[in-house]
C-alpha cells in the first residue's frame, strides 16, 4: 500500500468515525471548482457514497468555477445542489449603504453566506459540514473566520498543499482542476499565491523545515502571528473564584 493510499484510507475512516459519533448520516461541503474542494468531494464520496453532497454557490463568480465544479461532480458521480447567492449578496450590500468599498471586508461576506447555506442543508439532511482548509492555508490564516472555517470537521487540515495535489491525482480528479492556479475566487483574477506574496511550494517548505528565503520567512511568520485569533475559540472572560 502506498503512503498516499494509506493517507486516503485513514482520512476516510476518521470522517466515518466523526460522523457516526455525531449521530449524523453524511457530509455536506462547498464545491467551488478548486482543488481543495475537489479532493474533499473525492474523500466524502468514498466515505459516504450515497450521503455526500456538494453545494455549488456562485456569488459574482467566474463562470468557469461552476463549470469546473460540475466537471468534478460528474467525474465522481457526486450529488450536488446549486444555490445562486449573487442576488442575496447584492441585496445585502445595498442594505449596508456603505461607500467605503473595503475590498476584503466585502469579499469575506461571500464565504459567510456560503457557510450559512451549508448549515441549512446540514440540518435538514442530518449531515456534518466538512471544511476544505489544508495545513498550508491554516498555518498562515488564509481562510475567512466564520466563513470557510465555520465547519464541523476539517479532514484536510493536517495536509500540506503538496499532499492535496497528490491526493487529487490518487482520487482521479480531472487534470484541469489540478493544473489551474489555486484561487479563493473572491474577486476577478485573484489567486492564492499572488495574494499571499509567496508560493505554496515556499510555504510548504517552510512548514516542513522552518527554512525559507528571509523575506518569505518574515511574511509567513507575520501572517501566522496575525491570524492566531482565527485558530482558536473566542477569548472568554472567566470569573476568578
Amino acid at each position: 500500500m502506498s503512503n498516499i493510499q494509506k493517507l486516503c484510507d485513514d482520512i476516510i475512516k476518521w470522517m466515518k468515525d466523526k460522523v457516526e459519533e455525531a449521530g449524523s448520516k453524511g457530509l455536506v461541503f462547498g464545491l467551488s471548482g478548486g482543488i481543495d474542494s475537489a479532493v474533499m468531494a473525492g474523500l466524502a464520496k468514498k466515505a459516504f457514497p450515497d450521503d455526500a453532497l456538494g453545494i455549488i454557490m456562485p456569488c459574482h463568480s467566474n463562470p468557469e468555477d461552476e463549470e469546473h465544479a460540475r466537471l468534478v461532480a460528474k467525474a465522481l458521480n457526486l450529488n450536488t445542489k446549486t444555490i445562486e447567492l449573487t442576488k442575496v449578496y447584492d441585496l445585502f450590500l445595498n442594505e449596508l449603504k456603505d461607500d467605503t468599498q473595503h475590498v476584503l471586508a466585502l469579499s469575506n461576506i461571500k464565504p459567510r453566506f456560503r457557510m450559512t447555506t451549508l448549515y441549512y442543508f446540514a440540518q435538514i439532511k442530518r449531515y456534518l459540514v466538512a471544511g476544505t482548509s489544508n495545513k498550508s492555508e491554516f498555518t498562515v490564516g488564509y481562510f475567512t473566520k466564520h466563513g470557510d472555517s465555520g465547519v464541523d470537521i476539517l479532514p484536510m487540515v493536517d495536509l500540506l498543499k503538496e499532499e492535496v495535489f497528490q491526493l487529487a491525482s490518487y482520487l482521479n480528479i480531472p487534470d484541469i482542476i489540478i493544473n489551474k492556479p489555486p484561487t479563493a475566487g473572491l474577486w476577478e483574477d485573484q489567486t492564492d499565491e499572488k495574494e499571499m506574496g509567496f508560493s505554496y511550494r515556499e510555504l510548504d517548505g517552510y512548514i516542513k523545515s522552518g527554512e525559507a528565503e528571509e523575506s518569505i520567512k518574515v511574511k509567513i511568520e507575520k501572517m501566522h502571528i496575525r491570524s492566531q485569533h482565527k485558530r482558536r475559540f473566542p477569548l472568554m472572560y472567566i470569573r476568578e473564584e
